[in-house]
C-alpha cells in the first residue's frame, strides 16, 4: 500500500484519493501537469482531463514543443542513438548538455569510458560545449560559450555552401577546418538537446544536416528529455491528435501552446486545481501556491508548504511493470519491475479518481 498525506498530515490512501476527487470535481479549470509517468499513466491522465474538462501539460513541454515546431515547419532528418553509435564516423555534438557531463546520452552514443574504443575511431566535433566542459579524447572544439552558438551555426552553414563567412568570435580558418571534416563524413550525425537551443538554432542545425546530405550521408539525434517526455508526447498524439498543452474545456481537445501553458495558468490563477504527477523522481511542483495542489510523487511528504493532497506512487520499471519510451532505440518498450512493491502506480491512482468522479451531464 502506498502512503498518503492531506495537508501534510498522514492519511489513509482511500481518504486521500476521495479528497483528490472532491477537489477535481469542484474545479472549474483543473490542470494536470508534470506528467512524469509511463504510458499507462499518461493514458489515464488524458482520460481524466477529458472527464473533468481539464488541461494537460508536461514538465518538459517547452523543450518538446520547441523542437516540434521546427519539425512541422522545416522538417528533420533523425536517427536513433544506437544507430549513431554503430554507424557514425563523424559526430557533431552541439551545445553544453553533451559530453562527459551527460552520462546517459553518452552511453548510448558510445562516448562514455566503456565506449572509449568507439570514440577513438570517430571524428568528434563539439560546438560551444561551455567553458567548464571536459574535453573528450581527440575532439575538435569550435567555439566555447553557448551564446556564440546561433552565429556559429550560421557561419558554418555558410562555409559549407561555399560562401564567405563574416566576422565571428571564432577564426574563419577553424570554421573552414570543421566544414572540411563534416563534408568528408561517410555517415555523420549531429547530436543536440533542444533544452540548449532555441527554435531558430535547431532549424539552422537541421538545415546544415540537409545541406550535407547533398554530398554525403548525414542525419541527426535529438537527446530526449527525461521523465518519459517523448512517450507522453506520443500518447497525447494518438489519443487526442495533438501534443501536450491541450485542453478539454469545450468537450473536445484543443491544442494551444500559449493559452495552455501550465506555468502561466498557475501563475495567473486561471487553473484553480493542479494535479502534479512525477513518478520517476521526487520532482515537486515548481509553484508556491499549493493550497489546491494534488501531488502524485515518489518518496516522502513534500517539505515546506504541503500540498492539499499528496499520494505516493510507484516508479515505472522499478515498483511496477511499465511501457515507456526508450531513447537509445527511439521506440516504446516494455520494462519489467526490478523491485516490485505494492505502491500504486499513477494509472491505478488516476483510475480510482476517474471511477469515483460523477458522470458528466448529458
Amino acid at each position: 500500500m502506498g502512503r498518503a498525506w492531506i495537508g501534510g498530515k498522514p492519511a489513509a490512501l482511500e481518504r486521500a484519493l476521495d479528497e483528490a476527487v472532491r477537489l477535481l470535481a469542484a474545479s472549474r479549470c483543473p490542470l494536470i501537469a508534470g506528467l512524469g509517468t509511463d504510458i499507462a499513466g499518461a493514458r489515464a491522465a488524458i482520460l481524466l482531463a477529458e472527464r473533468v474538462g481539464g488541461i494537460i501539460d508536461h514538465m518538459h513541454s517547452h523543450t518538446l514543443l520547441r523542437e516540434l515546431a521546427v519539425l512541422r515547419e522545416a522538417g528533420m532528418m533523425l536517427t536513433t542513438p544506437n544507430e549513431a553509435r554503430l554507424r557514425a564516423d563523424v559526430l557533431l555534438l552541439v551545445g553544453p548538455s553533451l559530453g562527459k557531463e551527460s552520462p546517459e546520452p553518452n552511453r548510448s552514443l558510445g562516448l562514455d569510458a566503456r565506449g572509449s574504443g568507439d570514440a577513438g575511431r570517430r571524428t568528434i566535433i563539439r560546438l560551444c560545449p561551455g567553458r567548464a566542459a571536459t574535453a573528450l579524447p581527440g575532439e575538435t572544439a569550435l567555439g566555447r560559450d553557448p551564446d556564440q552558438l546561433p552565429r556559429l551555426l550560421a557561419a558554418l552553414r555558410s562555409r559549407l555552401a561555399g560562401r564567405s563567412v563574416g566576422k565571428t568570435a571564432v577564426p574563419a580558418k577553424a570554421i573552414e577546418s570543421v566544414a572540411t571534416l563534416l563534408k568528408a563524413a561517410r555517415f555523420g550525425v549531429a547530436v543536440w538537446s533542444a533544452a540548449d537551443l532555441d527554435a531558430l538554432a535547431i532549424e539552422m542545425l537541421c538545415g546544415i544536416v540537409a545541406d550535407l546530405n547533398t554530398q554525403t550521408r548525414f542525419t541527426g539525434v535529438s537527446i530526449a528529455p527525461p521523465d518519459n517526455a517523448v512517450g507522453v508526447l506520443q500518447a497525447c498524439g494518438w489519443m487526442t491528435g495533438f501534443p501536450m498543452r491541450t485542453g478539454f474545456g469545450r468537450g473536445y481537445p484543443e491544442h494551444d501552446p500559449w493559452r495552455y501553458n501550465g506555468d502561466d495558468l498557475q501563475a495567473t490563477g486561471a487553473a484553480d486545481c493542479v494535479l502534479w504527477i512525477s513518478a520517476y523522481r521526487a520532482a515537486t511542483s515548481p509553484w508556491r501556491d499549493r493550497s489546491r495542489l494534488i501531488a502524485l510523487t515518489t518518496g516522502h511528504a513534500i517539505s515546506g508548504s504541503p500540498p492539499a493532497v499528496q499520494i505516493e506512487v510507484g516508479r515505472p520499471g522499478v515498483d511496477h511493470d511499465a511501457v515507456e519510451h526508450c531513447p537509445p532505440l527511439g521506440t516504446l518498450v516494455a520494462v519489467a519491475a526490478t523491485q516490485r512493491s505494492g505502491t500504486p502506480s499513477v494509472a491505478d491512482a488516476l483510475g480510482h479518481m476517474l471511477a469515483a468522479l460523477p458522470e458528466p451531464a448529458r
